[in-house]
């Protein structure tokens, strides 16, 4: 699915995104070698089992990556100038292999933009859940979106 112009959306309005991933052993160890993160407690499982999770918890940057990657194409896909920064962004859960994360997104404001009148900022809160609904990922994202051509 493309995505949309800044005149498409709506403040308030919710998507809830389609594509779902059940997280593998491989994604985490992708993520830790990719970004050099040699952090025990998602490397170890020795480690891991002798701290209050009992398990390798998951590297949180696959996390939010997963979540903003899966918004993208409901969202900015084809559509967008430029991501303008991330804020808020929490994990109040851990995710662990064999999860099953899904996304949903609130638009939150959206603005013409001074400078260039061809486009406008848009603030997404995008937010991510796993397979019990307990909230795992979330943040606030400013992205500068093209208007629909006239």
């Amino acid at each position: 699915m493309a995505g949309r112009y800044l005149d498409q959306f709506t403040v308030g309005e919710v998507i809830r995104h389609d594509l779902r991933r059940t997280v593998t052993e491989t994604d985490n160890l992708m993520i830790c070698a990719l970004t050099h993160n040699p952090q025990p407690l998602h490397l170890d499982a020795e480690y891991a089992a002798g701290t209050e999770f009992g398990r390798i918890v998951v590297n949180g940057i696959f996390t939010f990556g997963l979540m903003i990657g899966v918004s993208v194409g409901d969202t900015t896909l084809g559509t967008l100038v430029a991501n303008l920064g991330y804020d808020a962004v929490v994990m109040p859960k851990p995710v662990f292999v064999g999860d099953t994360l899904r996304t949903e997104t609130t638009v939150i404001e959206k603005r013409d933009s001074k400078s260039r009148p061809n486009s406008g900022v848009i603030v997404f809160e995008h937010r991510m859940f796993n397979q019990r609904n307990e909230l795992v990922c979330q943040c606030r994202r400013s992205a500068m979106l093209l208007k629909a051509p006239k």
